[in-house]
């Protein structure tokens, strides 16, 4: 079965937030794309980001590097919105739902039901 590519829709929110929704996989090949969107987004001034995570279907390793590199670059909230149970079980395990604002379980399925 062939990778699915990251697609990656920015929303600039106001003049210091965006969002950046994901759709796609968030692996070894496509991590770096994310890193620099949202290096790009920063250097723009937008230094509070939130991805929606709602379109991605798998996330490892190097997705979590990812996150925890746009952490460390930016000064603003990195926020995690719509995740799903694969990618919070990752963030649970590894400790990244205290680093990063990932709502917790309940969030997430008021979130489903309300959008």
């Amino acid at each position: 079965m062939p990778a699915q590519l990251l697609t990656i829709e920015v929303d600039r929110l106001d003049a210091g937030t965006a969002r950046l929704r994901l759709a796609g996989e968030l692996d070894f090949d496509t991590a770096p794309e994310l890193v620099e969107a949202a290096a790009e987004l920063r250097r723009d001034g937008h230094q509070e980001l939130e991805l929606d995570f709602a379109g991605v279907v798998l996330c490892d390793s190097s997705g979590l590097s990812a996150l925890v590199v746009i952490h460390r670059a930016g000064t603003g909230a990195v926020r995690l919105l719509q995740v799903n149970p694969q990618v919070r079980q990752l963030l649970d395990r590894t400790g990244l739902a205290e680093l990063l604002a990932a709502p917790p379980r309940a969030s997430v399925r008021d979130a489903r039901e309300a959008g």
